[in-house]
């Protein structure tokens, strides 16, 4: 498979992703074969989010790292800056996630194979119009795939 790009970032297309960040994210690739924009390191942070969205993205966080052994800081984070070899090597047809969770599965697989994953802080600002994919049925199937990658086959 031929990319064309030794560089493929991803970002929301809502703006809660400033494409300021995009020099560094694309800075640390030199040093990372995944970057991701956390908003859980220091310097980095959330505007706009209530009580509940905090906690549920925090819980999330905190539960795929106690199963799925993660050393980064933000797992469900959609500002990411992937080297073309790490697309390159995981199968992308055999990944079963959609939504939030293909984020945790994607993240899941790069562990798998080895690759290195740093971070930058960056602030998330929530959309100030439109709907966030946030439901009840989001969070269940980040459930079901943290549980399906610890104990199931992956």
């Amino acid at each position: 498979m031929s990319w064309g790009s030794d560089l493929i970032l991803t970002m929301d297309a809502d703006f809660s992703h400033d494409p300021k960040y995009i020099p560094e994210l694309i800075s640390k690739a030199g040093e990372y074969d995944l970057v991701i924009g956390s908003r859980y390191i220091e310097g980095g942070g959330t505007v706009n989010w209530g009580i509940i969205r905090k906690t549920i993205s925090r819980t999330a966080n905190l539960v795929a790292k106690a199963l799925l052994g993660f050393e980064n800081n933000d797992r469900t984070a959609g500002f990411r800056c992937y080297r073309r070899e790490v697309l390159e090597v995981i199968d992308l047809d055999n990944i079963f996630s959609d939504g939030y969770s293909f984020l945790v599965e994607m993240l899941y697989k790069c562990k798998q194979k080895g690759f290195k994953i740093g971070e930058i802080p960056i602030i998330f600002v929530d959309r100030r119009a439109g709907r966030s994919k946030i439901s009840k049925r989001e969070i269940y199937k980040a459930v079901y795939t943290i549980l399906r990658l610890r104990f199931g086959s992956s």
